[in-house]
């Protein structure tokens, strides 16, 4: 009797260790702080070296709206969200939301495209979404048989947001995913008038408007302009502070602590000659009153000519652009309130 009630403490012991380890493991983990920091390296100017490379070959065709170079553009997207295991949202099949030649202007010739969506979804508030947008369509080929690559305009946007997507990814396949869903919106027909974007957010929001929280739009990151020939650690922001102040403060923010960029907001004026803020898919978004930020290298002698080749692209600058863009988008995402609109009196 003796022996077994010596047994029997000794399980009830070792039981209770186990137990109390088990909850200290369990507490440790749940206050256990994960930075963003961990996820930037994933996003690398090797990698979007590579890619750009690809999508702004001769092989593309210049990627002209509905043309076969756009649907090679198009294929090759969806397998990089395929390899890395980044979802197609929910009604959109195989990643693709068809955007039919009857949407185009009568007469264009423009035949059938394609947006190019994929997600991660959030981990608490699921049904709220940022939007990162790029434009991967371009404008073919000239009259003289010039292939216009489009390594900048917008190759360069469309491989940094493969990249977002990638580093967000990895985070919630580790478990440490954003709050809030994050979409990857690649859409077709800028070149032809904002079509793309616009059938997105006028026909068929694959996630509804009023659960967009804002829209971070790339257009034209790889290169310096000629104007910031001596400064060019900058990007120049539009829309920021338009609808939400809070956006503005959220970028700022997000830079100081990770980014060191300089934020150039010369475009941003109201009376901008340029019109930028209306030029780039962001407008389709901030016309239904969802809060944007463009992001914007400027113009430079290649713009829309067949020199906007990638081996002019500064690929260590665009890894400081897309992470930046990657922070913006994790602390939209993972802050306990969505952003604020303003409200006009």
């Amino acid at each position: 009797m003796k022996q077994l009630f010596l047994f029997s403490f000794v399980l009830l012991f070792l039981s209770c260790k186990t137990s109390t380890s088990k909850q200290s493991s369990d507490s440790n983990q749940q206050h256990v702080q994960i930075s963003p920091v961990d996820y930037e390296t994933q996003i690398t100017a090797e990698e979007l070296k590579e890619h750009l490379f690809i999508l702004a070959s001769d092989d593309m065709e210049g990627r002209m709206t509905g043309e076969p170079g756009q649907k090679k553009a198009a294929n090759y997207i969806r397998d990089f969200f395929i390899e890395h295991n980044i979802a197609s949202p929910p009604g959109v099949e195989n990643y693709f939301q068809e955007v039919p030649s009857s949407f185009f202007r009568e007469g264009s010739g423009i035949k059938d495209t394609e947006n190019v969506i994929a997600f991660v979804e959030g981990s608490t508030y699921p049904e709220e979404v940022i939007v990162i947008t790029a434009h991967y369509d371009h404008t073919g080929i000239d009259k003289d048989g010039n292939i216009n690559n489009g390594a900048d305009d917008d190759g360069s946007g469309t491989v940094a947001t493969m990249m977002v997507a990638k580093a967000l990814q990895k985070a919630k396949d580790e478990g440490n995913g954003p709050k809030r869903s994050v979409a990857f919106l690649l859409v077709t027909g800028e070149e032809v008038g904002l079509m793309g974007s616009k059938y997105y957010t006028d026909v068929d929001p694959v996630f509804k408007l009023e659960n967009t929280v804002a829209n971070l739009n790339m257009d034209m990151v790889g290169r310096i302009a000629p104007e910031k020939v001596d400064s060019p650690n900058y990007i120049y922001l539009i829309g920021t502070d338009r609808l939400s102040t809070e956006l503005h403060t959220v970028s700022e923010q997000v830079n100081k602590l990770y980014g060191n960029l300089e934020l150039d907001y010369k475009f941003n004026a109201h009376d901008d000659p340029n019109r930028f803020y209306y030029r780039s898919d962001h407008y389709n978004f901030a016309k239904h009153n969802i809060p944007v930020i463009f992001y914007f290298n400027g113009v430079h002698e290649d713009y829309h000519k067949h020199t906007d080749t990638p081996d002019k692209i500064e690929f260590e600058l665009l890894e400081k652009r897309a992470r930046l863009v990657f922070h913006t988008a994790w602390e939209l995402a993972d802050r306990k309130e969505r952003i604020a609109l303003d409200v006009n009196e």
